[in-house]
C-alpha cells in the first residue's frame, strides 16, 4: 500500500507509535545495560502499603483542634487571642453536676412509677406518619433539580 490510501489520522496515530516504540527500546537497552531508566517512577516497584490503624498524638490533635477553632471564629467574625489558638485544650472534667444527676436521677423515678402503675410515659410519643413519603415544596425541589444538573455538568466535562 502507498502512503496516499492512509488517511491523515492513520499517519498522525503511526507517528506515535513509532515514536512510543522508541522510548520503550531506549528504556530497555538503559535496563539491561545497567544504567537508571528514563522514567524511574514507572519502573520503581511500589510501596508496600502498611498496615494497623493510625495514630496521632495528643499534641497534634490539640493543634488540629485549635486550628479548627480559629477557623470557625474567622468564618463567624469573633476574634481569638492567638493564645488561646495556640493553648493546649484543658483536660476533661467530669460528666454531669451533681444537680444534673439528680435532675436525671427524679425524672427516671418518675418514669419508673408511671410504668409501674401502667400510665402512660410522661413524654408523648409523636404520632406517625400516614404515608412514608415526605413533603418537600416546590422551592426545594427546585434547589435539588438545579444541584442535579450541576453535579450532572459536572461529569459529563470529565
Amino acid at each position: 500500500m502507498s502512503n496516499s490510501t492512509h488517511s491523515l489520522d492513520q499517519l498522525q496515530r503511526a507517528v506515535a507509535v513509532a515514536e512510543q516504540i522508541q522510548k520503550l527500546e531506549a528504556e530497555l537497552a538503559a535496563i539491561l545495560s545497567g544504567a537508571v531508566s528514563a522514567s524511574p517512577a514507572k519502573s520503581a516497584p511500589a510501596k508496600p502499603a502498611t498496615g494497623g490503624k493510625r495514630t496521632m498524638s495528643a499534641e497534634a490533635r490539640a493543634r488540629i483542634a485549635a486550628a479548627q477553632k480559629a477557623r470557625w471564629a474567622k468564618a463567624k467574625g469573633v476574634a481569638v487571642p492567638a493564645t488561646a489558638a495556640k493553648a493546649a485544650p484543658a483536660a476533661k472534667t467530669g460528666g454531669l453536676t451533681p444537680e444534673g444527676r439528680a435532675s436525671l436521677a427524679a425524672k427516671m423515678k418518675a418514669r419508673w412509677a408511671a410504668r409501674k402503675k401502667g400510665a402512660a410515659p410522661a413524654a408523648p410519643k409523636a404520632a406517625p406518619k400516614a404515608s412514608g413519603k415526605r413533603v418537600i415544596s416546590a422551592e426545594a425541589r427546585a434547589k435539588m433539580a438545579a444541584a442535579a444538573k450541576r453535579r450532572w455538568a459536572n461529569v459529563k466535562k470529565a
